[in-house]
């Protein structure tokens, strides 16, 4: 587990922890770094990796000194079931360095309390020609990833396992042709795993594949991404993909090459987070045969993985005072239906 925090002081890169309140059995101890943008300094940014942990436990911490106030988090489970809460997209900065600190401020609840990994999109690039020729200079800085646990080059695309669940998260906005690394290292990296041990695949990335959203209709992104990749996901016998972007809600059916396909990958656009530029709320028509529920909402998923063979997809739109799941599907494992192994 990587714990991740901003101070404006220079302070120690160490986390203590334990599994009571107070505690301070363990400590961790990371790096610390900073960044420079245009005229803007970042705060001193830390990371420290713990561990190793317990599954399924409650853990209690501080980070850097005394004064530091205690936060907790609980352990994913070693084995099914576990549910994944799915949004997009990141802060909106847009260049606005000082909206990353705010943004980090606002979820601080949520991210001191549960796991979140993530990837980046194109607000994330953040270059200016001449003035900041880098690309993805706060993003890298503050969202350090499990990338290199995972063999990959970068921090834009990475993989992780957890309770029988192999989640790959693409980067949009990074080389992907079939000459670059990242496109070697997902190919690596999918063939590498056990579906007997790991019974399910799941693949996040920004820019969608699949859209019949009026916005974002025909980027390189997406299109060429798609036309690069697709073939692996789909060999790899691939769940369902997460995408963002495309402020609404779409979900496909299972597809490959434009066609409805029950071995493909089931693909959704949950870019609905919530952003500064309102919902995309037009559609193209008439609805493609192969979009099955499209709706100009703000909301979250929640994917909960029931067992090895099947898994439960939700989404709940945020326009209700009460929970509503607007769609709802259930997913059957694609390595374990015979027409398609």
């Amino acid at each position: 587990m990587r714990i991740s925090w901003i101070t404006k002081a220079e302070t120690q890169a160490v986390v203590y922890y334990g599994t009571s309140p107070g505690a301070n059995s363990f400590s961790g101890t990371g790096k610390t770094s900073s960044y420079t943008y245009l005229i803007y300094k970042s705060g001193f940014i830390h990371h420290v990796v713990i561990g190793p942990l317990n599954p399924s436990t409650q853990y209690f911490y501080r980070c850097g000194g005394a004064s530091s106030p205690p936060f907790n988090f609980t352990t994913p489970p070693p084995s099914l079931p576990i549910k994944f809460a799915i949004v997009g997209d990141l802060s909106y900065a847009d260049m606005y360095q000082p909206y990353w600190d705010t943004f980090g401020n606002l979820v601080q609840s949520l991210a001191a309390s549960r796991p979140w990994m993530v990837t980046q999109g194109n607000h994330e690039i953040e270059r200016i020609p001449i003035l900041h020729s880098n690309k993805f200079t706060a993003y890298n800085s503050r969202w350090v990833m499990p990338y290199q646990e995972c063999n990959s080059s970068s921090n834009l695309y990475y993989s992780f396992d957890v309770a029988g669940v192999h989640v790959v998260m693409l980067g949009s906005y990074t080389d992907f042709g079939d000459n670059s690394d990242q496109y070697s290292w997902v190919s690596d990296d999918l063939n590498k795993v056990n579906r007997s041990k790991t019974p399910w695949i799941f693949v996040l990335l920004h820019a969608p594949w699949y859209n019949s959203n009026s916005a974002h209709q025909d980027e390189y992104e997406s299109v060429a991404m798609k036309a690069a990749m697709e073939d692996l996901l789909y060999k790899a016998r691939v769940d369902a993909v997460f995408s963002g972007h495309v402020h609404a809600y779409e979900r496909f059916v299972r597809v490959y090459k434009d066609r409805a396909d029950e071995c493909g990958p089931l693909y959704i656009t949950i870019g609905d987070g919530g952003n500064r530029e309102g919902l995309a709320g037009t559609f193209v028509n008439p609805q493609p045969s192969i979009s099955a529920f499209r709706e100009a909402s703000f909301g979250h998923g929640q994917l909960l993985i029931v067992n090895e063979t099947h898994a439960h997809w939700t989404w709940h739109p945020n326009d209700d005072d009460v929970a509503v799941e607007s769609d709802k599907i259930w997913l059957i494992n694609r390595a374990l239906v015979t027409s398609c192994s």
